[in-house]
């Protein structure tokens, strides 16, 4: 084998929605704003209804709706205004897994106190990154926190929401974060499935 690291690092969120519904993107969104905290400008609008997983047969109750947290680059940066997961460099000696974890404390608090699950989703994306004139790597993984959890605003993003599957489908601009979106929806809401994915937080599989 011939083992190369990534450069970056890419986490999305999710967590299970059992308070009512998801919010869609017709909706009026209650996004998290460093100016003026939770609910940010607006009130809560009309919420469509929850998205609910994939079903794995005809006979199989529905997933319980989930939400995805998406991030909103600040001013100032490379990208401002984009939505996106956490996302960050790897730091010299440092295992990708626990550059995941550290990014994801970094940008949203969240440790292992809010982590019910880490994944990897089996993805890895290549991209040309003009601000510094090459092919960019990234090792895409997923994060499942409590139901209720709620991220603390680092000043890489201005604003955050907890969206619908739907919603983030529609804000998200890179189809690769098109695609792991999708990954979360088909693998990752079957218990089933989803442990072929799943890694310790020390970054080991827990089905050997």
């Amino acid at each position: 084998m011939s083992p190369f690291r990534p450069d970056l690092v890419d986490v999305w969120i999710f967590r299970t929605a059992k308070h009512g519904p998801v919010i869609g993107f017709g909706s009026v969104p209650v996004p998290i704003d460093r100016r003026r905290g939770l609910g940010g400008a607006g009130g809560a609008g009309a919420a469509a209804p929850g998205i609910q997983g994939p079903k794995r047969g005809s006979d199989l109750a529905p997933e319980p709706p989930i939400e995805i947290l998406l991030m909103r680059r600040a001013p100032g940066r490379i990208l401002p205004g984009l939505w996106q997961c956490v996302s960050g460099s790897l730091e010299d000696g440092e295992s990708v897994t626990d550059g995941a974890l550290r990014e994801l404390s970094e940008e949203t608090g969240f440790g292992p106190a809010e982590i019910e699950a880490l994944f990897d989703l089996d993805q890895v994306n290549q991209f040309h990154e003009p601000s510094v004139g090459a092919v960019v790597t990234s090792a895409i993984f997923a994060v499942r926190v409590r139901p209720g959890s709620e991220p603390v605003l680092s000043h890489e993003h201005d604003a955050m929401r907890w969206v619908s599957p739907a919603a983030a489908h529609e804000l998200a601009i890179w189809p690769a974060y098109r695609e792991s979106i999708r990954r979360i929806e088909e693998n990752l809401l079957d218990a089933d499935r989803a442990i072929w994915f799943e890694l310790t937080l020390a970054g080991y599989r827990t089905r050997h």
